[in-house]
């Protein structure tokens, strides 16, 4: 299992949501928490999980 930056949620690493930065494959339980991350991958990186991202 992996965990996704964005939520902390426990993903598999078979989830359909997936997104590449600095040559690294980082998991991610919905559309919503990966397009999260893509907005600015260096704030999840740096500050850790910051729980569902809100629409």
């Amino acid at each position: 299992m992996k965990v996704d930056p964005v939520c902390g949620m426990e993903v598999d690493e078979r989830s359909e949501h997936r997104a590449i930065y600095k040559g690294r494959i980082y998991f991610f339980c919905s559309r919503e928490c990966k397009e999260e991350f893509e907005r600015d991958p260096e704030a999840y990186l740096k500050g850790g999980p910051k729980g569902m991202p809100h629409k």
